[in-house]
């Protein structure tokens, strides 16, 4: 019996309400629109739910694939033989006990975190408002923008972690750096929920803000193509999207994918790219920003195998 088998019986015994999909094509959830099918997908409704999913996914010997809303995700043209769990149900957002604080589940998108806390008063997630990913997947990528970034609102997140359960980390232990936390470490656990302490303020002002910066990515990022957002993480003491325009690269295209031409930090997808199309433009902007400015770009993309 192979895994498929053992896992579609084991959630058909203990889990028959939990939606599950077979074959479903990748595509369908990722913002570059490229990848092949899961073999299973999984979209678990309540947190409790999620935790069963992967206590049994354990038993059965499977090492899921947790993602939110597949705005940073490159998956192969063949798919993912493997257990993909989809958090985008996990959205409920709940005011915290203490003044200017609320918690938002992991897949709660963060425009929708953002608009919450507009709406309470609450002002520090403007920052947040025009990044397509979730909040699980922020936590992770300790997700920034305009000066703004998750280190400076969290306060904490309780998190699955294989080993030991659901424990509660604190802001200060998650390790928030540069695109990076303590789960780009810990790839085997998964935020379940975060906590956010913000300053009041008046909704008039917040949300002006959340339109300037807005309108600020409109004009200066390709949103009309596919896309995974920055595919290259900063190069200290230099811009990606920089260096890249001053190597003449805008507009390089390998197959259906491009260097954007709005922004070089972006590779696009112009309607019919493969990831092998987007991984050989990544090499060769890498090969030609090495030969000719000396520095090494890493992707900021995840690559799935």
């Amino acid at each position: 019996m192979d895994w498929q088998e053992r896992l579609d019986r084991e959630i058909s015994r203990e889990m028959p309400e939990l939606k599950m999909l077979a074959e479903e094509p990748m595509a369908r959830h990722t913002s570059f629109r490229i990848g092949g099918p899961a073999r299973r997908m999984a979209f678990p409704g309540t947190v409790e739910q999620f935790v069963r999913l992967m206590e049994i996914a354990g038993q059965c010997g499977i090492v899921p694939f947790v993602m939110g809303n597949g705005t940073n995700l490159l998956i192969p043209d063949e798919g993912l033989d493997r257990l993909v769990v989809h958090t985008g149900e996990l959205r409920r957002i709940a005011p915290g006990q203490e003044s200017g604080t609320f918690t938002a589940e992991a897949g709660c998108l963060l425009r929708q975190a953002a608009e919450y806390a507009c709406t309470a008063h609450l002002t520090g997630l403007e920052f947040a408002h025009g990044i397509p990913g979730s909040v699980g997947g922020a936590v992770c990528m300790n997700a920034g923008a305009y000066g703004g970034e998750m280190s400076q609102v969290l306060l904490g997140v309780t998190a699955l972690f294989p080993s030991e359960g659901v424990r509660y980390v604190e802001g200060k232990d998650l390790d928030l750096g540069y695109r990076h936390s303590l789960f780009t470490e810990n790839p085997e656990a998964a935020v379940l929920s975060a906590r956010f302490r913000l300053e009041p303020g008046e909704e008039p002002q917040i949300r002006q803000r959340m339109r300037e910066l807005m309108d600020r990515r409109r004009a200066s990022q390709p949103l009309e193509f596919p896309s995974a957002g920055s595919t290259f993480k900063r190069p200290q003491g230099y811009y990606a999207g920089t260096l890249i325009d001053q190597c003449g690269l805008k507009g390089l295209r390998i197959g259906g994918a491009e260097v954007s031409q709005k922004h070089a930090g972006f590779l696009i997808n112009r309607g019919s790219a493969a990831c092998a199309d987007v991984l050989a433009l990544i090499q060769e902007v890498q090969k030609r920003v090495k030969d000719q400015t000396g520095v090494e770009l890493e992707p900021e993309v995840r690559i799935i195998r």
